[in-house]
């Protein structure tokens, strides 16, 4: 039974989650293990998760929008691709060996966190360009769509990362790009879940709000204070991920260390 108290407390959790995912993404591994520690039942917390993630990078994407910084034309394609992936994830995830995922996500944060402690300063120009964005959304965009509507953890790091390295994009065009990506495969994904009817609406719709606004927020001190933010911030999060992923009990990899150690 969802009380009014119980919602406004995992709205507010949204928006602190809308806030940090829109900086450097993660806010699934705030909301998701919030959901389930208030007993709502697994694949509706997933659902309903889905739905405040969308809210949020939707609201990213729009933010950035309106100062100018979405680039419509170069990522359309990145658009349609992304949302086939999360789309085709979300059906096909029952099907996905989530142990596999548990033990390979977190060692691929922590790269992502160590390129960017290590990498040469970062700004908001561009380097040099290994594939264009038309490339990428056709072999990067969907393949990180497809994970994010199987497991999630990551997403919007993993697209930033991809963008920086391969597409040689200074910080605040990756992270444009970076929310358009993440919020189509959020987009693909969500339309399966709504047709599965798993969603908790009053409770979703409430958490949506918050983390839109917490979204807001979080584009606005991105785009104001730049690569300065960024860059800790993703570092942070990644780890912060990874070892939230590593701490679940049943984790392989977490397992594996304890027995090496013991």
């Amino acid at each position: 039974m969802m009380t009014m108290s119980l919602i406004l407390s995992l709205a507010g959790v949204a928006f602190l989650a809308g806030f940090f995912d829109a900086i450097a993404g993660g806010g699934g591994l705030i909301t998701l293990p919030a959901l389930f520690l208030a007993g709502v039942p697994p694949l509706s917390a997933i659902a309903t998760n889905k739905l405040q993630a969308a809210s949020a990078s939707v609201s990213a994407t729009v933010a950035f929008a309106r100062k100018g910084m979405i680039e419509w034309r170069t990522g359309r394609f990145l658009v349609l691709t992304a949302m086939v992936g999360g789309a085709s994830g979300a059906l096909l995830v029952s099907f996905v060996d989530k142990t596999m995922l548990t033990m390979i996500v977190p060692v691929l944060l922590l790269l992502v966190a160590t390129y960017f402690v290590l990498a040469p300063k970062l700004t908001n120009e561009d380097g040099k360009q290994k594939i264009s964005i038309l490339l990428f959304s056709f072999i990067v965009a969907p393949a990180l769509g497809f994970y994010d509507g199987v497991f999630g953890p990551g997403t919007g790091s993993f697209f930033m990362v991809a963008f920086v390295f391969l597409a040689g994009l200074g910080m605040i065009r990756a992270m444009s790009f970076t929310k358009l990506a993440n919020a189509s495969c959020n987009i693909g994904a969500l339309m399966i879940f709504i047709s599965k009817g798993m969603i908790l609406w009053p409770l979703a719709l409430a958490m949506a709000v918050a983390s839109s606004l917490g979204a807001q927020l979080g584009a606005r001190c991105a785009v104001r204070v730049g690569a300065r933010l960024i860059k800790p911030m993703l570092v942070i999060m990644c780890c912060a991920m990874a070892a939230k992923l590593l701490m679940v009990e049943d984790n392989p990899l977490r397992l594996a260390v304890l027995n090496f150690i013991g």
